[in-house]
């Protein structure tokens, strides 16, 4: 359990990470940001197929599986429906008017709402990490690379409105710390009911999660670059960076 939190919270916090990153990062390259996003990609679709969703149908039965699967995609498919985070063209009005409380107020509801998905996803690790470290592992470095550009954008706004790198900073910690925050909820709300069976319905669902995650948020982001050949290397590279740590770490 405290190897699984620590991963989680490492995951999480990678949005400190992102929001420290503004402190010394004058004019950051777009293309690295969209492979590496494509490589996040390539890790959670892999582990996603190859070790979730096989483990759990080995245990489960096909139907049980693919039943858990497709609630943990919904379950995220709502989230997002409901509590949208989509940044990017919020940040780019925001900057070219130059109006600092709108700065502000768009900051703020970016870190509310990757607050909130981040919820899900410190579930995702924790309890992958719980069942199986070798897979928490790298599903936690796939999270944590997808957590730092979040962590970019709530805190350039944030800065550009106040002025206060502190305060930057402070939000883009909030947005991260909801990762194990949802990780320590969940285990104690389904701590009584934790046995083999329900621990592979979870990791059904994870799968299911990652696969919206990446579907959903990575690679859309990622393809926004007009050469699309490096994403493709960037997939290709992630998911064997998930095959060999999955070999390796057995």
């Amino acid at each position: 359990m405290l190897n699984a939190l620590l991963l989680t919270i490492a995951a999480g916090l990678s949005t400190l990470v992102g929001g420290l990153a503004i402190l010394f990062i004058r004019k950051t390259r777009a293309g690295y940001l969209h492979v590496a996003m494509g490589f996040s990609a390539g890790v959670l679709i892999f582990i996603s197929f190859a070790e979730l969703l096989r483990t759990s149908i080995d245990y489960l039965g096909y139907l049980p599986a693919i039943v858990a699967f497709f609630a943990g995609m919904l379950a995220f498919y709502l989230i997002d429906v409901f509590i949208p985070h989509s940044y990017e063209e919020e940040n780019r009005g925001g900057f070219r008017r130059g109006r600092k409380c709108n700065l502000k107020r768009t900051g703020l509801l970016i870190a509310i709402g990757i607050a909130i998905h981040n919820f899900p996803e410190g579930i995702a690790v924790f309890f992958s990490s719980f069942i199986d470290i070798k897979v928490g592992m790298t599903i936690a470095l796939a999270i944590a690379l997808h957590n730092i550009p979040e962590g970019i954008a709530v805190a350039m706004p944030i800065y550009y409105a106040t002025g206060s790198r502190v305060k930057a900073l402070w939000y883009s910690f909030l947005a991260g710390v909801a990762e194990p925050v949802g990780a320590l909820v969940a285990f104690l709300f389904l701590q009584p009911y934790i046995n083999e069976m329900t621990l592979n319905v979870i990791l059904a669902a994870v799968a299911g999660i990652m696969v919206f995650i990446s579907f959903d948020e990575l690679l859309p982001r990622a393809y926004k670059r007009r050469n699309v050949h490096p994403i493709i290397l960037g997939i290709f590279f992630g998911m064997v960076v998930a095959a060999l740590s999955l070999q390796l770490l057995a």
